[in-house]
């Protein structure tokens, strides 16, 4: 398949698909505003301090612009003009602050309302400007697919071998590298990496969960040992630490599930808080399971690329690995805080990309995020019971930040060449380097393309000047 991205980046959009991005944009600002999903996995933390009075709305916005701001402008609006595809970074993260923001509910709708037109708008007119330049840094920015694309195909091998050592991380990496070589060999039409990710995610759970039994079978020989030495004692009078367990000071009772989880009432208060508003999460699952199957979303960087290039059930599968890595992550802190995900566990990203027709995707998308709100609690004890499992998809986030930092990284580089060369690379390389000396203003992840934006204005206020020629082809 060709590897120019689909409808020359242009983000046009049908009337109807304007009209479901602003209702979406309308309503993930309202359940921002009464606290009960954010996008941003850092923001949600601190929404429990909100829900509680403990602090103002204009504090919470805040810490959601700060923790925000990077990734809209150096990560989200530069992927979305580069590969013509939304994603949440553009969509979600400004509705998180703006929700936040508002005083009314009615306010928070309006202002989600309007960032989704702007959005759907003022891209594509964004868009052409930038094309018409003598510079044509949204154009060069599409340099970045390759190296997103190839390299976020071994962060099963970098999280393998963070979690269970070299050996395994190599294993599994030739294993990568020899699946990447056959695909090419034997399926030129499909995403060379749509296999390898598959066999390195699937090694990565079979590792944790072998872990996790071994040490389940130790750990039951250990108690039986522990059981046998202590004899006849563990009965009878072996018996009054029980009763000591269960009673107070005063002889007062004690609920067993605060003996058994100091967080159970808090976790439960949660869970229980989501699941009087699932009408809500249902519609709102309902239309992010839409947007993606309109394909004019994608839920990662990898994911815009392959849905421009038109690979979409290779962007369902990338999407569906990059779920276990969040499951945990999004779970506990919406139990902890009161405050689910915009698009709950992900699982409506795939989803909604496979779906034949949009009510299907709809319908899909509603009962799927009806049976995550429903089964919260569940799943955060299941993920009690399986460290191993739980520690590999922290593993996962950090080797999809890695992968992704180094890609992005490189494709902006080769952005920079294309734009202008050696003077290109200086600049966008610069750019990027001072903001690590600054301390990182801006992400790391959203610094070099945003540097790419910059260098290309900068390069054609330079050609205006009649001091740069762009380079040709």
């Amino acid at each position: 398949m060709s590897t120019v991205l689909a409808a020359s980046a242009h983000l046009d959009f049908s009337l109807t698909q304007k009209l479901i991005v602003i209702v979406l944009a309308a309503l993930t600002a309202l359940v921002s505003h009464m606290a009960l999903a954010v996008f941003n996995d850092g923001t949600r933390p601190f929404m429990l301090e909100f829900i509680q009075g403990r602090a103002t709305r204009a504090a919470t916005a805040a810490v959601a612009f700060g923790l925000s701001a990077g990734f809209i402008f150096g990560l989200g609006a530069p992927m979305a003009l580069s590969s013509g595809v939304l994603n949440p970074w553009l969509l979600f993260l400004p509705t998180d602050i703006l929700g936040i923001l508002a005083i009314r509910k009615w306010l928070a709708v309006v202002l989600g309302g309007a960032w989704g037109a702007l959005v759907v708008f003022g891209l594509n007119g964004a868009n052409d400007v930038a094309h018409k330049l003598p510079v044509d840094f949204l154009t060069a920015m599409q340099q970045m697919s390759t190296p997103i694309l190839f390299l976020f195909t071994l962060f099963p091998v970098l999280a393998v071998a963070k979690q269970f050592g070299k050996a395994r991380g190599a294993i599994t990496g030739v294993v990568e590298l020899a699946l990447v070589i056959m695909t090419m060999k034997l399926w030129p039409n499909i995403f060379a990496g749509s296999l390898a990710m598959a066999a390195g995610v699937l090694m990565l759970i079979g590792f944790a969960v072998r872990k996790d039994l071994l040490q389940r079978r130790a750990d039951r020989a250990t108690e039986a040992e522990a059981a046998a030495a202590a004899g006849p004692a563990a009965d009878g009078s072996g018996g009054g630490g029980t009763a000591l367990a269960q009673t107070g000071s005063g002889g007062t009772d004690v609920p067993e599930e605060v003996l058994e989880d100091p967080m159970a009432s808090l976790f439960s208060a949660s869970a229980a808080r989501l699941r009087k508003h699932l009408p809500l999460f249902m519609l709102l699952g309902a239309g992010v399971c839409l947007i993606a199957r309109m394909h004019i979303f994608g839920g990662g960087e990898a994911t815009s690329f392959l849905i421009a290039k038109g690979h979409i059930s290779e962007a369902a599968q990338v999407d569906f690995y990059r779920v276990f890595g969040f499951i945990p992550l999004i779970a506990t802190t919406a139990l902890a805080s009161g405050t689910y995900g915009i698009a709950g566990l992900t699982l409506v990203y795939p989803i909604g990309y496979l779906m034949p027709n949009p009510v299907l995707a709809a319908v899909a998308g509603a009962v799927v995020m009806a049976l995550e709100i429903l089964g919260l609690s569940s799943i955060g004890k299941v993920l009690g019971k399986l460290p191993s499992v739980r520690d590999s998809s922290e593993h996962l986030r950090s080797a999809i930040t890695d992968t992704l930092q180094l890609a992005i990284l490189f494709g902006s580089l080769l952005a920079a060449n294309v734009m202008g060369g050696g003077l290109g690379i200086l600049i966008v390389g610069g750019l990027y380097l001072v903001n690590e000396a600054m301390g990182r203003p801006v992400v790391r992840m959203a610094a070099a393309p945003a540097a790419v934006i910059v260098g290309g204005i900068l390069l054609n206020v330079l050609y205006w000047l009649d001091l740069f020629t762009p380079v040709k082809g």
